[in-house]
């Protein structure tokens, strides 16, 4: 039985908890959050046993396995290490932690105490990236990847937390080194992280306010984002946008033979094949085989969704079932170390080049 406890109830703990209760011979036996009504409306809800508006007894009283850091993430650095250093496994919410330093301290403490450390990058576990890095490992483009494409966009003229966050200053968004982006941005950066050959990539980065959010009397966000990635042979783009219209989640991965594009809100992945037709038939043939592909792309979310496969947060639970196998079968966890400590050095190296 894997005893697990929870550190933060606010909104994403909820969805943490409904995954975890669905995990075979995983229990939550305690919650915890510095303000004690919300630990206690959470256990009340779940049945779970015991809330806690201290870290400190919840490690010492309910002796969890697993400990979900669902706070604010200028405290995940502390509580990070703390319930390391109780010997519990961690599992973080995005972002990982506030720098690269924080993330490496983390990482080399969990290793050094043979415990698992992951973070909540649940875009990397949707069903079409899953299937895309099947495809990849499998030799589908043809060799190692030459040129990736990220687009991500959050919009802030209709999204109600959007709106939310542009009214209270109080957010601790506003408290980010990287502010909007440090909060959003890893989902499309580790898309391109997981597939570099190397870790020390050169970054040229350029951010700026929009239009909008100038119009409204924000000047101190940045919204619009353009980053070019070079590592070796392979390069990227990345661009966050929160006025791009429509809103895309997007990822684009080119090889030598053939390419891959996948949209996370459509959940389609597309194969682009290097397939010569002569004449005319270019404009025919091609066409109807992406037909097809988008076809057999609705029919299989249909499946998917007649299934319960198909939801915002499949992610999550793809990602928390996997973390978990890692500890009981003691096998590398579901997003590698390098990856995680690789994307927050190029966060690091964004966010001082558009601050300059």
């Amino acid at each position: 039985m894997i005893k697990v406890g929870i550190i933060g109830c606010g909104r994403i703990a909820d969805q943490h908890i409904n995954h975890i209760s669905n995990i075979a011979d995983c229990e939550i036996i305690g919650v915890c959050d510095r303000e004690i009504l919300m630990a206690k409306q959470v256990s009340e809800r779940y049945r779970v046993k015991r809330y806690y508006a201290d870290v400190g007894k919840l490690l010492e009283e309910a002796h969890p396995d697993v400990v979900h850091i669902t706070t604010p993430p200028q405290s995940h650095f502390d509580l990070g290490k703390f319930c390391l250093e109780s010997g519990c496994h961690v599992y973080i919410e995005k972002p990982f932690a506030l720098n690269a330093d924080e993330v490496e301290k983390l990482i080399g403490l969990a290793t050094e105490k043979d415990l698992k450390i992951t973070v909540g990058y649940n875009a990397q576990f949707s069903n079409v990236s899953k299937e895309m890095r099947d495809l990849v490992k499998g030799g589908f483009l043809g060799g190692p990847p030459l040129h990736m494409e990220s687009t991500w966009c959050y919009d802030l003229r209709d999204e109600h937390y959007a709106k939310t966050l542009l009214e209270d200053k109080s957010n601790w968004i506003w408290k980010l080194p990287g502010k909007l982006l440090q909060n959003i941005l890893p989902h499309s950066l580790s898309k391109i992280v997981e597939f570099l050959p190397g870790d020390s990539p050169k970054v040229i980065a350029h951010g700026s306010t929009s239009a909008f959010l100038r119009g409204i009397g924000i000047t101190d966000i940045v919204d619009e984002l353009r980053v070019i990635i070079y590592d070796g042979n392979c390069t990227a783009y990345l661009t966050f946008s929160s006025q791009f219209g429509p809103s895309l989640r997007q990822f684009r991965i080119y090889g030598p033979q053939n390419s891959i594009v996948i949209d996370e809100h459509h959940q389609t992945l597309i194969k682009l094949e290097n397939e010569k037709y002569k004449s005319y038939l270019n404009y025919i043939i091609p066409p109807r085989i992406f037909a097809k592909q988008y076809r057999a792309n609705s029919i299989n979310n249909i499946k998917k969704f007649l299934q319960r496969d198909l939801y915002a947060d499949y992610g999550m639970r793809f990602l928390i079932e996997s973390f978990y196998r890692s500890i009981t079968e003691n096998t590398p966890v579901p997003i590698p170390y390098r990856e995680i400590l690789s994307t927050a050095k190029i966060m690091d190296d964004i966010f001082n080049q558009i601050e300059t």
